[in-house]
């Protein structure tokens, strides 16, 4: 019989929030039960496994980046929005650093198209509609920022800038003005 109160919700974000608390890689059912106080056993009748955890917690981190996304984006266009759309990450990143790095565990396709994902790519396009983007560049463009965007964030949160000037606000702006400045000017094949 399953405890009282543990349900698959509670469980996956209690596992973000753990997640969060000692790095994605590190949540386990094993770990998630021990914070519960319970048998290991007893999650699995709302759990599969860790992978089962952990995609789950993937789910729910895609899908409240993508509602923060949408919110920054209303009613923007441009700059504007792209730097919206990169501060949505960044920030998300910062305060939920878990979470951040499950949003980036690889799915299987079938998951992973009926995930938010699909809304992180429809955001992004949105985005470049501020740009005079045609296919197939608006899909290199989407790659681009996601390239810079994620990677920018990785290195920053590894503490890869910490050790020279200028501050990495600045530098996040002024990559922010180069990738604007790219996309209006975007090169012919």
């Amino acid at each position: 019989m399953a405890r009282a109160g543990l349900t698959a919700e509670r469980l996956t974000r209690a596992g973000a929030d753990l997640a969060d608390e000692v790095g994605f890689e590190r949540v386990t059912v094993s770990e998630l039960a021990r914070r519960f106080d319970v048998k290991v056993a007893s999650l699995y009748s709302h759990l599969k496994s860790s992978q089962d955890l952990k995609t789950r917690i993937a789910l729910l981190a895609l899908e409240e980046l993508a509602d923060r996304a949408a919110d920054a984006l209303a009613g923007r266009a441009g700059k504007d929005a792209l730097t919206a759309l990169a501060d949505v990450y960044r920030d998300y990143a910062r305060e939920h650093p878990g979470r951040y790095a499950a949003a980036r565990y690889r799915l299987d396709p079938e998951t992973a198209a009926a995930g938010a994902g699909v809304r992180h790519a429809h955001l992004t396009r949105a985005v470049l509609r501020g740009y005079d983007l045609t296919e197939p560049d608006r899909t290199h463009a989407v790659r681009l920022l996601g390239s810079v965007f994620h990677g920018y964030i990785s290195l920053e949160a590894e503490g890869g800038f910490s050790h020279s000037a200028p501050d990495t606000q600045e530098t996040w702006s002024r990559v922010l003005d180069a990738l604007d400045a790219l996309l209006r000017n975007w090169p012919a094949p």
